[in-house]
């Protein structure tokens, strides 16, 4: 929306100073010409903005204006702050609005609390990109134009056309009724019904997506953690998964954890290891995943998985057994 563009110009005039036509384009993600269309709306409001001219020039305010907004307190500011550090924005394609709303909260604060609230959320750090073994957390990407839509649809309440390419399946439309939208281990997804069945879609499957005019179906009041609660418990108990007994070495947990489903049970041992009951997409996943362990994890259930694993180190001894 226009006026919350010419918040945000403001918003970026007061906190940074001087700033060309070229860089409040790129910040605000508009072209050079709708910032100066921008900045002749401003100026006509009254907005004591203001043009330098020269290679070091670029748009200003008058020295001293403020914009009217709600105080924030160091704690709240500091808050949102933290959270707008996160990375759940990239999942639902709030990006922009974050990066406009976390200039309202700097500039609602009185100037002698601006540095350091600015200062302390930045030795916070949230879901950063790669964890300590350097391992990148990769987010599904969703097109802008789908998420726009599967967004207004949820907000709005109304019905939901998405183009969904289920695994294995070519992609075909289908009408559903969403519910709300969930983000997990950087993946997001829309919790919707079909013909009253529930369903639950991954948003980087969604190809395409158009709301629809009529009110979905749905009750006006949702518990979406208790839904994600139940639907996560109903794919565990999905008939192709497999459940393991596994040994593994605590330097080696988390890297057995990213690849499982679910960990069912958890204990540690008198030599220092840990048995876990873990569960995984099939027989395939699982032997895939404590391959990737070597001998820092080992398979105690069931036995046609510890099969599979002996047989294919069997394999790999005589590959590259001695020759000679």
């Amino acid at each position: 929306m226009r006026a919350d563009r010419l918040v945000s110009l403001v918003l970026l005039l007061r906190r940074r100073g001087r700033l060309t036509a070229d860089t409040l384009a790129r910040e605000l993600e508009v072209s050079t010409r709708t910032v100066l269309r921008d900045i002749e709306a401003l100026s006509a409001a009254g907005v004591p903005v203001y043009a330098e001219r020269g290679r070091h020039g670029g748009f200003a305010l008058l020295p001293g204006f403020r914009t009217e907004l709600t105080g924030l307190n160091h704690e709240e500011a500091l808050a949102l702050l933290t959270a707008g550090s996160g990375r759940g924005e990239q999942a639902f394609g709030l990006g922009s609005a974050l990066a406009s709303a976390m200039r309202k909260v700097v500039d609602a604060l009185p100037e002698s609390r601006q540095a350091a609230a600015s200062d302390a959320a930045q030795r916070f750090l949230v879901d950063p990109e790669t964890d300590l073994l350097s391992r990148r957390l990769v987010t599904e990407e969703v097109p802008g134009a789908t998420m726009i839509e599967v967004r207004r649809a949820v907000l709005a309440g109304h019905k939901l056309r998405i183009h969904y390419a289920a695994t294995g399946q070519a992609p075909r439309w289908r009408t559903v009724d969403p519910i709300g939208l969930v983000t997990a281990r950087d993946r997001a997804y829309l919790l919707a019904t079909r013909s009253g069945a529930d369903r639950t879609y991954r948003l980087s499957r969604v190809l395409a997506a158009e709301e629809l005019p009529e009110p979905a179906q749905r009750p006006n009041r949702v518990d979406l953690d208790r839904i994600w609660r139940e639907r996560s418990a109903r794919f565990l108990s999905g008939s192709d998964h497999i459940t393991v007994l596994v040994r593994v070495n605590p330097a080696r947990r988390e890297e057995l954890l990213d690849t499982a489903l679910a960990v069912r049970a958890e204990e540690p041992e008198a030599d220092g290891r840990l048995l876990l009951e873990v569960t995984f997409q099939d027989s395939r996943h699982a032997e895939w995943a404590l391959w990737q362990l070597g001998t820092d994890a080992e398979a105690l259930a069931p036995q046609p998985l510890r099969t599979a694993l002996r047989e294919r180190a069997a394999a790999i001894v005589a590959r590259y057994g001695d020759s000679s």
